[in-house]
């Protein structure tokens, strides 16, 4: 009986060991191997803000007030509305993209003379708001106002004869007209040169015809308006993502060929608004995936999506949200434009499980270190992480990244880990840092984080608890020694 209570007594202290502990990281030490920290963090459910994902704002910002019913705005100027409350969204997801979609006319008043205050403005008010701004210069919106044109001076130039291809491709002018290429990747040419890298520039859109700049008469150009029109952006946006529309297999493959971008669709969610006999969700965009080539561009760009109409249009035509939803996820999306329109207030639940997929989701499951490392050594440690989310992180800025701290000393040190190769799944990544000579030695705290290359700012939020204020992920403590103290344990 003795020799029973022993056996028992053994393994209740084993199962204490390795049970985790209250902290919010489950902090577990492996005692198998002296001398190394095993972590386990604790993962959680909740929808994560994060840059870049999402969805966001359209001619709106963080805070402000949302269109009424079924309308929006689209192409003019942003009608700004002051200061707010709170960055809170009523209605509508929290979100860190605004989209600015502007006709050409208005930022091109006068032949070479551009108004770059609307997108400065943009830019600033997005950053003030905690977004960044994703960009469409239209060349032309619908119908025969004339505030939708292209800018007048472009049309006198090219006279009434081109306006309004009826009976082609829904196009207000002719793109072969040579002077179109001409002065429409003009205007794109100086927008690059003017934006092309801005760090609240979170993507351009390539537009180059149809309405709204929609892409559509793509497939009617001839070979060289459309490589002239599609490299006045590849040539000149180097560093700023490009998004492509999906619109016909050549201009997909040669926009490729020039560069990787992402692609978008403007009408997500369509199940036969259009024709009882056809839907862009089952006769146009599986087949435009597939057809033009464009089923791997999310790996190495965003794929950005847009709300066919409003969500409370799918809801009283009576489309199936979770068939939408898992469409879009299949198609690796990273953001969705619903058009600052109120979100059905049923369909919350399907909403937030569709944000906790959309674009990245980053979950580390386990991290080893050493329990002390010595001045002058390297820090190596080990990391396993999940993506849970269907697209990686593209910005390129961000850098894994590792902080010590203690009341009196902090370093942080950058990884080389490429996030943006971080696909859904599994990740695993090995490494470690240098402690400096100068460190003071004693206990620090041993925290991680995803962070902007330029200013140091912990910007992503993991999917794990225990993040502080600042938006580091604390991992328990390492011993800083002096450097005749070492003793190798990992």
């Amino acid at each position: 009986m003795q020799k029973l209570f022993v056996i028992c007594r053994f393994f209740s202290i084993v199962i204490f060991f390795f049970l985790p502990t209250k902290n919010t990281q489950a902090q577990i030490v492996d005692y198998k191997k002296e001398g190394i920290v095993r972590i386990l963090p604790k993962e959680i459910d909740s929808v994560l803000n994060n840059p870049g994902i999402g969805f966001m704002t359209f001619q709106r910002f963080n805070g402000d007030s949302l269109n009424n019913g079924l309308s929006w705005t689209e192409g003019e100027p942003i009608a700004y509305q002051g200061e707010v409350q709170g960055l809170k969204n009523k209605d509508y997801p929290n979100t860190s993209i605004a989209y600015f979609r502007l006709y050409w006319r208005f930022l091109e008043p006068r032949q070479g003379k551009f108004n770059w205050v609307l997108i400065d403005e943009a830019l600033k008010t997005a950053h003030q708001r905690g977004q960044t701004l994703l960009l469409r210069i239209a060349p032309y919106g619908e119908g025969a106002d004339k505030g939708n044109d292209v800018p007048d001076w472009y049309r006198t130039m090219v006279g009434k004869k081109n306006e309004w291809f009826v009976d082609s491709a829904g196009w207000r002018v002719d793109p072969e007209d040579a002077r179109y290429a001409e002065y429409f990747g003009n205007m794109i040419t100086k927008l690059a040169q003017r934006y092309d890298g801005h760090p609240d520039l979170e993507a351009v859109d390539l537009s180059i015809v149809g309405f709204w700049g929609e892409g559509r008469g793509t497939v009617e150009l001839s070979k060289a308006t459309r490589e002239n029109l599609v490299d006045a952006y590849t040539d000149n946006f180097r560093q700023t993502p490009l998004i492509t529309l999906l619109t016909d297999r050549k201009t997909q493959q040669y926009t490729l060929s020039k560069r990787s971008v992402g692609w978008r669709i403007d009408c997500l969610g369509d199940l036969g608004g259009f024709d009882d006999n056809w839907s862009h969700m089952y006769d146009y965009y599986p087949q435009g995936i597939v057809g033009f080539g464009m089923q791997d561009a999310w790996k190495k760009a965003p794929i950005s999506l847009e709300v066919c109409w409003v969500m409370q249009k799918w809801k009283d035509e009576g489309w199936d949200i979770d068939y939408i939803i898992d469409q879009s996820l299949k198609w690796h999306l990273s953001s969705f434009n619903a058009k600052s329109s109120a979100i059905p207030s049923v369909w919350w639940p399907h909403v937030n499980r569709w944000l906790n997929k959309m674009g990245y989701r980053y979950v580390l499951k386990k991290m080893t270190y050493p329990k002390e490392v010595a001045l002058g050594q390297k820090l190596s440690f080990t990391s396993w992480w999940e993506n849970k989310g269907v697209a990686p992180l593209y910005k390129k800025q961000f850098a894994l990244a590792i902080r010590l701290k203690n009341t009196a000393e902090e370093i942080r040190r950058l990884t080389d880990a490429d996030l943006t190769s971080w696909l859904p799944g599994d990740n695993l990544y090995d490494d470690g840092i240098f402690i400096p000579y100068d460190l003071k030695t004693g206990t620090y705290d041993l925290e991680i984080g995803i962070v902007d290359r330029n200013t140091g700012e912990a910007k992503v939020r993991l999917a794990i608890a225990g993040r502080t204020t600042d938006g580091w992920y604390p991992m328990g403590k390492i011993e800083v020694i002096a450097a005749e103290s070492s003793r190798t344990h990992y």
